[in-house]
């Protein structure tokens, strides 16, 4: 799968396999997060992160654990967005990574925000920087 570009679907399930090898403390609460992988956030996504387009690889839309209560009135469920385009063009321009590496950094990235994850947090489930 390194050699060529990989589809939304395939995307998605790396982050699956993400998910699934969480440690058994967050991978339950993980599973009720949904994942969802587009070529490109949405014009909207853009407009409240001011982000260019190519430079968004993924994003989390919810409330994360650490603030959640019973008072809260979702507008839908937890969703993490992984954008197919621009963790490609991230993944060839570092020449140096795994596409399956990449995506399981970015999906670590968002489900942080998720649950609260301090940079330390982040370190101990996901070697990116070692």
């Amino acid at each position: 799968m390194d050699h060529i570009a990989p589809t939304c679907d395939e995307i998605e399930e790396l982050a699956r396999e993400t998910v699934a090898n969480l440690p058994p403390a967050f991978r339950e609460a993980a599973q009720a997060v949904v994942i969802r992988v587009v070529d490109f956030a949405s014009d909207e996504m853009l407009e409240e992160t001011e982000s260019d387009p190519f430079d968004l690889t993924g994003l989390y839309d919810g409330i994360p654990m650490t603030e959640k209560s019973n008072w809260d009135q979702p507008n839908g469920p937890d969703t993490v967005w992984l954008f197919r385009r621009p963790i490609l063009d991230e993944w060839a321009e570092r020449g140096n990574v795994t596409i399956a590496d990449l995506v399981h950094h970015v999906t670590i990235h968002e489900f942080a925000h998720h649950f609260g994850w301090s940079d330390d947090d982040i370190a101990a489930i996901d070697q990116w920087w070692h």
